[in-house]
């Protein structure tokens, strides 16, 4: 690994973990993590969690496992420029979906509004309340055992109230500190990863097109780029080479403010850090084409027609799961029917965060379906 700015975060300097464990032999702490989060049962259950298309649609799009995956490769590549923790970087960029409900943002809305008056429901917090508590692996304690800071990149935002209720990990946003670099790396990445990657299978699916992309200034200025010297390329290689391209674009830009960024307040260590702005970014010229691609996915992709009809149902199974276990926290496993006898709510939204796409609708189907059901 490259030498690490000053101001970047040394896994000898970490905070500490929840519970102390000896030093990890032949990687460092932030390996560990990252190796932890690799092995949980809530990373392998992202394949079969969706961004915007459910699971059963087709095997073509990208689910929450393959979007993490871009998210770490795009963030590694900008720590290494950076000179940051490129370990820490991809350890949070791997968790950072790991509360994610099934059906994407349908799902988490469905989930929150079930669980408004039991204190609201939230996909960073859950991921975080999976690592902290959830993974049952090792024999001292509960959950993965995470460094303080890939739980705090794992934290993006958080009300000042579930803040208090945090600890250590929710103080920087009672005091309004900043996260480490690493962790501001890993939360532009993931914007970038999502908004490309949703135009890549808005494009597959036939819900948005080329014609309507060229009206996005980011879009049609790398379309052009490559038409001009591919004026033959057609369908997949074209969308593959104009997506490539834009992400490429953002990096650099992100790279290149974010370094300028940096060089005007001269930290020299990651509490200098903590204490100044936000300063992973981009130009405020990309900033506004940024913010333009995702008005046009909200408009035209997010709220096209089949996917509110899909949402529509991805909310009503979510609903009427939280509702029948409510009435009945008999019907669940025997572990969440065990964890209901002290918080009820809480254990039904973690039964129902925990699954993917397809098992919600199977329990759905088991419940509420006439016909006979395997079991």
């Amino acid at each position: 690994m490259p030498e690490l700015a000053s101001y970047a975060a040394h896994p000898a300097a970490t905070r500490g973990r929840r519970h102390a464990e000896p030093a990890p032999q032949g990687r460092n702490d932030f390996q560990r993590d990252r190796d932890r989060i690799i092995h949980s049962t809530a990373f392998r259950r992202l394949e079969y969690k969706t961004q915007v298309f459910v699971n059963h649609e087709g095997d073509l799009f990208r689910t929450r496992l393959t979007h993490s995956l871009e998210v770490a490769q795009i963030a590694r590549g900008i720590a290494r420029n950076l000179a940051l923790h490129e370990d820490l970087v991809e350890a949070i960029a791997l968790a950072h979906d790991l509360g994610h409900t099934p059906f994407g943002h349908a799902g988490q809305d469905a989930l929150n509004q079930c669980m408004k008056k039991f204190g609201g429901f939230e996909h960073n917090l859950q991921s975080l309340r999976v690592v902290d508590f959830l993974e049952q692996r090792y024999a001292e304690f509960d959950g993965l055992n995470l460094t303080y800071e890939t739980r705090e990149g794992i934290l993006k935002h958080c009300s000042l109230q579930n803040a208090r209720e945090l600890g250590e990990v929710g103080e920087r946003f009672l005091r309004k500190q900043q996260p480490s670099l690493e962790a501001q790396v890993t939360n532009l990445a993931d914007e970038i990863a999502y908004n490309n990657h949703d135009v890549d299978d808005g494009l597959r699916s036939g819900l948005i097109s080329l014609q309507q992309l060229t009206e996005v200034e980011i879009f049609a200025r790398h379309l052009a780029q490559v038409q001009q010297k591919y004026p033959e390329l057609k369908g997949r290689r074209l969308v593959h080479e104009t997506v490539r391209r834009m992400i490429n674009f953002l990096v650099v830009d992100l790279c290149q403010q974010s370094s300028e960024n940096i060089a005007k307040v001269k930290p020299h260590s990651i509490e200098d850090i903590r204490n100044s702005p936000a300063l992973i970014g981009f130009s405020e010229a990309v900033r506004q084409q940024q913010h333009e691609l995702k008005r046009f996915l909200r408009s035209e992709l997010y709220q096209h027609y089949r996917v509110n009809r899909m949402s529509a149902k991805a909310e009503r199974i979510v609903r009427e799961l939280f509702a029948v276990f409510i009435d009945d926290t008999g019907l669940m496993p025997d572990e969440f029917q065990q964890r209901a006898q002290t918080d009820k709510s809480r254990a039904v939204a973690d039964y129902i965060a925990g699954m993917t796409d397809r098992y919600a609708i199977r329990e759905y189907r088991r419940l509420f379906a006439i016909e006979e059901q395997p079991l």
